[in-house]
Formats: structure tokens, sequence, C-alpha cells
């Protein structure tokens, strides 16, 4: 015969124990151009992504040292960020899976590449500077990248 006394400890015993667990971190995947970052923004320069890969992505704007905007382009869509300021830009990104909003990075299969050229921005009183960046190898495409060290990536 089974003791209801014992079952029941041995059930509050159990849900002790998963109670203990840590909880798993929040994995979440921002909207199609959501803008993660923006430390210098209020310009009127365009920076067009068109993310041709099977995975999301975030591209990074960094100005001399400082990291400028940063902003989320989903697998196979375009985003286009809005309000860069002039100046000289260089241009990370990083694709993966399982975006972590805590991390603030791709907790799964993230790569971290740069553009080799920086992009320049200029506003006059009839222009701004509009770039289109396409995140796939293109035939004909003029825009070299080169790998990154994670550590040396702009968080």
């Amino acid at each position: 015969m089974i003791s209801l006394r014992a079952l029941a400890g041995a059930i509050l015993a159990s849900a002790l124990l998963l109670g203990t667990a840590p909880a798993a971190e929040a994995v979440a995947r921002p909207g199609n151009g959501k803008v993660l970052y923006s430390g210098l923004s209020g310009g009127e320069g365009h920076l067009k992504v068109k993310n041709g890969t099977t995975r999301d992505a975030v591209v990074t704007l960094v100005r001399g040292k400082q990291k400028a905007l940063s902003f989320y382009i989903r697998a196979r869509s375009n985003a286009t960020l809005r309000g860069v300021q002039d100046g000289t830009y260089r241009i990370f990104y990083t694709t993966g899976t399982h975006f972590s909003t805590s991390k603030k990075r791709f907790t799964r299969s993230a790569t971290y590449r740069r553009f080799d050229s920086s992009l320049r921005y200029r506003t006059t009183s009839s222009s701004a500077t509009i770039w289109t960046l396409t995140l796939k190898p293109a035939i004909g495409g003029n825009a070299t990248t080169s790998g990154v060290d994670p550590k040396d990536f702009p968080s």
C-alpha cells in the first residue's frame, strides 16, 4: 500500500527541485529594421541593407572609436536605417540565430565581419547620402569584407 503522505512529500520535493533550476535566457527575434542602438543619430543619411542570407543580421556603424548606430535585419529581408549623421563610418555586421536581447548578440551560429571600405555620409542643402549594402556575395559586387574576432566586434 502507498502512503499518501509519502507521495505528497515526493511531489513537493520534485516541485522544489524544478523551481531551483536556472531560468532559460530570454531569446527574442527583434522586428525587421529595429534600431538596437542609437548613440549618434539625427542626421539625414540613410543606410539600406539587403540581407540575402538565410540568417538574421545586425549591422553596426562605428565612427572613429565610437559605436554610432546598430539595427536588426531579418533573413532574406531588406531594411533601412535613417538618421545617419555626416561623417565616415566603418560597417560591421554579425549573422546568426537565437538573438539574445540581454547579451545583444546571436547565441548560435554567429559570424562576425566588417566591410573593408568605410562609408562617408555628407549632407548638403539639396541632398543627403544614401548607401545600399548587400550581405550576400553578389556577382559584380564591389565591396569586400573581412572576418572579425568576436571580442573585437563593437557591442
